[in-house]
């Protein structure tokens, strides 16, 4: 097999076009998502949550969150354990669903799992209220665990939240709309497509070729991340950056296409910055997420937003949306080098549009240029 011979650059516009960041902006939501796989659900609302703040990097202000609202209300997009999924995804996880928590589980899954059957009666409970009168919302349903779930964070004593979420896992219940604030939760089988699953093996081997296909380059083995992995498995072509050691994977119905970037400003969450390493190793780009640090302790800012233009990855945006001020509050904008005329303004545009998308009066700190 051909392994493939990337510079930097190539492999940062593989990256970029993959993430559909170019100037060739996609149609609508629904494109979108079937094209990133994907979207991390994170309810964060200094700016946007992240899922919106994704739609709108691709988008721009034409984008409405109603649009996205409306496609998950009615279920041709899926919220599947924190990530939104096109419906038609749904067969290459519900295999593997059946098996949870698989023949190997790790010990911390087995623990879980035991929990589950400590508490079959709930479990029973719970399904038995859906199929009569769901979907409900969590404080519809009955709590009759006669073993609480215990944890050191802020899951204890959160029995039927818990539950529904290795219900989930198992593929036994789904998200199925909100009522106002709250999320409704009904049986999988009334919410999932009826098609038959892919089996197991061949439903990992077509999502590791589909990731790699979102985002464009990829490393075949990564740190593990239960819900959304990083790497790809034997998914593409191999292939070696210029100055950075080891394999990658590549989706070779990418490397010929034509590049035209364009400036966005990213959610922390976004998968083009998501893999930290591969971040580091592609765009050589210093960024952490620093809402859970103190504030003296911050460089960036409480909820940063990565800066993009072009292949390059060149700052960070400290911005705050304050909803009852009616402001979008820019307290600076980082520089990663110095920027030409041209980038800032560029740079201004779109914090420019993100205020216009937010419906909020722009207002600029004494940090920004």
């Amino acid at each position: 097999m051909t392994v493939h011979h990337l510079s930097r650059t190539d492999a940062r516009r593989l990256a970029v076009r993959a993430q559909l960041l170019t100037a060739e902006r996609p149609a609508g939501v629904l494109e979108t998502v079937r094209g990133l796989t994907m979207l991390q659900v994170d309810h964060t609302a200094s700016v946007a949550p992240s899922a919106d703040l994704v739609l709108w990097s691709r988008l721009g202000s034409r984008y409405d969150p109603g649009e996205l609202a409306d496609a998950v209300d009615g279920l041709a997009l899926l919220d599947v354990q924190g990530m939104i999924r096109p419906a038609e995804d749904l067969v290459l996880y519900r295999a593997e669903m059946a098996q949870w928590p698989g023949p190997d589980p790790q010990p911390w899954q087995a623990s879980r799992a035991g929990w589950l059957r400590d508490n079959a009666g709930c479990r029973q409970d719970i399904l038995d209220a859906l199929r009569a009168d769901g979907p409900l919302t969590a404080r519809e349903l009955p709590d009759t665990t006669v073993r609480p779930w215990r944890s050191s964070g802020w899951n204890a004593n959160r029995n039927v939240p818990m539950m529904l979420e290795l219900l989930v896992e198992s593929g036994d219940v789904a998200a199925a709309g909100r009522r106002g604030r709250d999320r409704l939760w009904d049986l999988a089988e009334r919410v999932y497509p009826a098609d038959d699953p892919v089996p197991v093996e061949d439903a990992r081997r077509l999502r590791d070729e589909r990731r790699l296909h979102a985002l464009g380059i990829a490393r075949s083995r990564g740190a593990q991340c239960p819900v959304e992995p990083v790497d790809v498995g034997t998914a593409g072509e191999p292939a070696v950056v210029d100055g950075v050691r080891g394999e990658w994977r590549v989706d070779p119905a990418l490397l010929d296409a034509p590049f035209t970037g364009r400036t966005a400003l990213l959610s922390p969450f976004d998968r083009l910055v998501h893999d930290r390493r591969r971040m580091a190793e592609l765009f050589a780009f210093d960024y952490a997420l620093e809402m859970f640090k103190p504030a003296a302790a911050r460089r960036w800012g409480y909820y940063a937003l990565p800066v993009l233009h072009g292949d390059r990855l060149v700052g960070k945006v400290d911005a705050t949306a304050d909803h009852a001020a009616g402001v979008l509050r820019v307290d600076a904008v980082h520089e990663d080098g110095a920027w030409s005329p041209a980038v800032r303004a560029d740079v201004a545009d779109e914090i420019e549009d993100l205020a216009r998308w937010l419906g909020l009066e722009l207002r600029l700190g004494a940090r920004t240029r």
